[in-house]
């Protein structure tokens, strides 16, 4: 692999700059004023495929945003790879806590500091240039198909369709993807389970329009402190879920897996000074290194109602609403937990008020299996390239897509991400590690001369 090498070193440059030059565009699917910039974003990927030598580019539009596709097929007595990303970012909000302004990316301490710069945008683009890198100097051994997408921060509600329309055109072996983090840069991961998501919005109605609160204050029920209380009081003093049935599914990992995953390296001191937080805190009975991977959550994500301008206004609102997410664990179904929730919230309202649940998007939670042949091309990369063996590690966020693949085109996925939990992605101040973005780019590569041996080798 030292051809591989002297390119990266010639190409390094480059290759940064066409990624800020991506980054540049602001990819915002949630906001159809950004609509237009969405298209230019997948325009670009497309042009950049194009221009690394790919047999086959296309933009597939969608009933939201464009799926750009691209493959290089060798022949039939090759794997197939196939890899998923997205090129659409978070909103930036709030615009005021960025250090510099989101889509104009900066390098400072080593870092892309930019909205998409880690979530996902830097990461795919690994991709594109490992690619190339393996085309410009004759070592691709396996057949290449890219899907990256534009709505993957809104739930990805093209993709499923997409993928049985086109089910011939994406047949693999394998799907990569990079879209999330390791341990640490000295403690390569991979990621062997993801929670699933149900996220839904909650409204409360009161008066038909909102009150002179110290005419009303006192007589009619006020939907923003209704809210609260019904919200607090879907957990318990141990921070308990309490909604029916919510636990019926939970799988209860071992004692001994327990123990194994809090080998990991973790100093909870640092993470709280990280956080600029005092304590910790979460479900009883777990470390915290359990409650973001193996048992589920519900966190409010924004709450809302009444009058937030400048001053005073004294007003009794008329309505107030709430965006809730819960992470789900192996074997909870999202639309079940949708449903359980949804006949709770409502059967907790009191007199005086309506209440409507809007639910949004989820997705099933995932398990990778450290056996297959996958696997184990992913943690001989991993370990060839940083030097020592990767870690194990589910991971608490969600990628609802991992479990549309394997219900669709009936593949299992690998999870091989080179972000920080630390990158503040959907957060202000976003960034991604050029120390991650050119470790990806040499680690890629590895995988595809791993996995075409391990799969020729099992064949004889």
């Amino acid at each position: 692999m030292d051809a591989l090498k002297k390119y990266h070193e010639e190409n390094s440059e480059r290759y940064l700059s066409e990624l800020l030059d991506w980054l540049r565009i602001p990819s915002i699917s949630a906001d159809q004023k950004y609509k237009g910039d969405v298209q230019k974003a997948a325009q670009y990927l497309s042009d950049r495929f194009a221009e690394i030598g790919m047999d086959r580019v296309e933009i597939y539009p969608t009933a939201g945003h464009p799926i750009v596709y691209a493959e290089k097929i060798l022949g039939k007595d090759v794997p197939t790879v196939l890899v998923y990303g997205h090129y659409d970012v978070q909103p930036p909000d709030p615009l005021e806590l960025w250090t510099s302004p989101p889509f104009e990316p900066v390098i400072r301490d080593e870092k892309i500091f930019a909205r998409g710069s880690c979530d996902d945008k830097g990461q795919v683009y690994m991709h594109v240039k490992a690619i190339e890198a393996m085309l410009r100097n004759g070592l691709l051994n396996c057949n290449i198909k890219c899907m990256i997408e534009g709505e993957e921060e809104v739930g990805s509600a093209s993709l499923e369709l997409f993928c049985e329309e086109y089910k011939s055109m994406l047949d693999c072996d394998v799907i990569l993807i990079s879209d999330t983090a390791l341990i640490s840069n000295s403690i390569p991961s991979i990621t062997t389970g993801l929670r699933g998501l149900s996220y839904v919005e909650v409204t409360v109605v009161g008066p038909n329009k909102d009150l002179h609160s110290g005419v009303y204050g006192g007589a009619v029920a006020n939907p923003v402190n209704v809210l609260c209380s019904m919200i607090d009081s879907l957990k318990d003093s141990n921070n308990h879920i309490t909604i029916p049935g919510f636990y019926d599914q939970v799988e209860l990992v071992s004692q001994e897996e327990r123990a194994a995953m809090n080998e990991a390296p973790f100093n909870e001191e640092i993470y709280k000074e990280e956080l600029g937080i005092q304590a910790v805190m979460g479900e009883s009975g777990y470390t915290t290194l359990e409650r973001t991977t193996i048992r589920p959550t519900l966190d409010v994500n924004g709450i809302w109602g009444g009058y937030i301008g400048e001053g005073a206004k004294t007003v009794l609102p008329s309505n107030a609403h709430a965006k809730i997410s819960m992470r789900l664990v192996p074997h909870q179904d999202p639309n079940e937990i949708t449903r359980l929730f949804t006949a709770h919230f409502k059967s907790i309202a009191p007199p005086g008020v309506k209440v409507a649940v809007q639910a949004h998007h989820g997705g099933y939670p995932v398990v990778i299996p450290v056996d297959s042949l996958e696997y184990k091309a992913a943690h001989q990369a991993m370990e060839v390239s940083f030097g020592k063996a990767p870690i194990p590690q589910r991971s608490g966020g969600s990628i609802p897509i991992v479990a549309l693949f394997e219900k669709v085109l009936g593949v299992k996925s690998i999870l091989m991400g080179f972000g920080l939990d630390s990158d503040d992605i959907h957060s202000p101040d976003e960034h991604f590690g050029l120390f991650n973005f050119y470790k990806g780019i040499e680690t890629i590569p590895y995988f595809y001369q791993f996995y075409a041996q391990m799969k020729k080798d099992a064949s004889v």
